[in-house]
């Protein structure tokens, strides 16, 4: 869900003009899990760019405060989300956490980094939604420790339908600061893309694991 769509179209904007987003219908890219698709993804970048994570550190910190009121921890998944929850805890003066994808090996076994107790409500910073397998397993960590996950807040999404159905299920929001659909529009309107493009790009979205078949 997209709650401000004016900052929607403006970090659109930002992501393709740090090449944050690269959109390549013509020539597609391929993604570990074997897909072929017309865009590729690397929010990391924002990292370089201070007025632009500042902003997006201010927009989700927004969704917090106007959804909940507050949270008692926010928590990055595990890798690229850490940076992100920690500006976000700095700037609400709250307690951080992180997950890792699974539990240390070694040591004290930690899977929850920081710490995140029973009963405390927390949301979950993530940088992309593509399927939403990631995210869930953060929310399945979180709720089996017995915290009261509020929502999951990601910079992107490409708003699959399979990645909304599972967080239906399980009951958590998602709210995005920008999404597929905006990207697509912004890129035409600053002619990133064609309209010949659009056949292209509308068909992956509805069937990225054929597509371009």
């Amino acid at each position: 869900m997209i709650l401000d769509k004016n900052f929607s179209r403006e970090l659109a904007k930002s992501l393709l003009e740090i090449n944050a987003v690269v959109l390549r219908p013509n020539a597609p890219f391929t993604w570990s899990s074997g897909w072929n698709s017309p865009i590729y993804c690397d929010n990391r970048l924002t990292l370089r760019y201070p007025a632009i994570r500042k902003e997006i550190s201010k927009a989700f910190a927004r969704i917090i405060e106007e959804k909940y009121g507050e949270v008692d921890v926010i928590t990055g998944t595990a890798t690229a989300g850490i940076p992100h929850a920690a500006w976000i805890a700095q700037n609400l003066d709250k307690p951080m956490a992180y997950v890792r994808a699974k539990a240390k090996s070694y040591g004290l076994g930690n899977q929850i980094e920081g710490g995140v107790d029973k009963g405390q409500s927390t949301v979950i910073i993530e940088d992309l939604i593509s399927t939403g397998g990631s995210a869930i397993s953060v929310i399945d960590a979180l709720q089996f420790i017995g915290a009261d996950v509020k929502a999951v807040l990601s910079i992107f999404t490409y708003g699959f339908d399979k990645a909304n159905q599972k967080f239906d299920e399980k009951g958590v929001n998602l709210y995005a600061l920008t999404d597929y659909a905006t990207l697509i529009d912004v890129a035409l309107e600053l002619g990133a893309v064609k309209e010949a493009d659009l056949t292209l790009l509308n068909d992956w979205r509805k069937s990225p694991e054929t597509w371009p078949n």
